[in-house]
């Protein structure tokens, strides 16, 4: 270490004075001085080297604890750019999912549109096929009802129609259905003619011409002989000559009544209105009930036919024979007369009434009103 040379005092101008001898007391201060300024600055020095000694350690590990702090952001930063890249692939996915689950949402909104279009359009052509089948049911019902003569087929088209409706239970064919109620209530009061009835009658009638007594036969003397003999009581018991007279008095009359129903056998006296009925021979009985039986069949084909105008005059001419030439008074006759009336009366040509109101509904419906 330098020391560093005292001071000295500047030379003066002024002639020196003559001193007296010189003192030896001053020097020890100066040294001290100075010892104290070198002890001084010597301590300065080390307190200044402790403290740079001090700092550099607290630089080293300062420096240290940020090298580790710094390796540790290095971790933090690339697990982070790590994380961020995971992130970015991730939010990339998610875009893509999320841009496919847009396309997937459109694509099932658009086939949910094309559904509901679709189930409407099956909806409209279910009513439509409806519709038209129920039309088209009614119309062959009525020509059945037009050829036929009766109403049933209709009546019937008419009932089924409306059972179809209520069991689709559509809003918008209530007015269909109400329709076809007042076209059927329609149907259900025209009396139309029951062809089979009619032809069950006369088919009963031709059966029964065979068997109808002539006003120009007379009955069977053997019937008559077994009537008479019918019709007489026996007598009651007896016993004693009572009984033998009563035995022979019966046989008396019994003889008696058997010879009178003989005699009544010979002639009868009849009323007979048309002379002509009592001139026709025996041999033309056959051909007489042979031309009221095809009288009765024609009316049947021509009822059949629903040719009620043939039938009727055909029916008029079977009345008016056996008027003329059947024997009225017995009962056979009398039924033969009855069924020819009953079926002449219900022959009768009635307009069915069309059911027009229904035809009218169906097609506003299939127009979409």
């Amino acid at each position: 270490m330098n020391e560093t040379p005292l001071p000295q005092d500047p030379p003066s101008a002024e002639p020196a004075l003559v001193s007296p001898a010189p003192q030896l007391a001053p020097a020890p201060r100066r040294n001290v001085g100075l010892l104290v300024v070198l002890i001084v600055f010597a301590l300065a020095l080390v307190a200044s080297l402790a403290i740079s000694v001090t700092s550099q350690r607290r630089v080293r590990v300062v420096e240290q604890e940020l090298a580790r702090r710094q390796q540790d952001t290095q971790g933090v930063a690339t697990e982070a750019r790590m994380m961020a890249k995971q992130s970015q692939d991730t939010a990339r996915e998610s875009a893509a999912k999320v841009a496919l689950l847009e396309a997937r949402l459109a694509e099932v909104a658009l086939q949910r549109t094309q559904l509901e279009e679709l189930i409407q359009s099956l909806s409209r052509s279910r009513d439509e096929n409806l519709v038209v089948d129920i039309e088209a049911g009614l119309r062959v019902a009525l020509q059945q009802s037009a050829i036929t003569g009766s109403a049933e087929p209709l009546v019937a088209a008419l009932k089924q129609a409306d059972e179809r409706l209520g069991r689709y239970s559509q809003p918008r064919l209530d007015g269909v259905r109400r329709a076809i109620a007042h076209d059927l209530d329609k149907v259900k009061a025209v009396g139309v003619a029951d062809i089979a009835a009619l032809t069950i009658r006369l088919d009963e009638a031709v059966r029964l011409v065979d068997e109808l007594p002539l006003l120009s036969q007379a009955p069977p003397r053997r019937e008559a002989v077994r009537a008479s003999a019918k019709a007489t009581p026996a007598a009651p018991a007896a016993s004693g000559p009572a009984s033998w007279w009563q035995s022979v008095t019966a046989g008396w009359q019994q003889g008696l009544d058997i010879v009178w129903d003989e005699v009544r056998s010979l002639v009868r006296v009849t009323r007979i209105e048309h002379p002509e009925a009592a001139l026709l021979a025996p041999e033309q009985a056959f051909f007489l009930r042979e031309n009221v039986k095809l009288r009765l069949l024609n009316a049947r084909l021509a009822l059949l036919s629903r040719q009620f105008d043939t039938t009727q005059a055909d029916l008029q001419a079977v009345q008016v024979m056996l008027d003329r030439y059947f024997d009225k008074s017995s009962r056979r006759t009398g039924v033969a007369i009855e069924l020819v009336r009953q079926v002449g009366a219900g022959a009768r040509n009635v307009a069915l009434p069309r059911p027009d109101g229904t035809f009218a509904a169906l097609t506003a419906a299939a127009a979409g009103r």
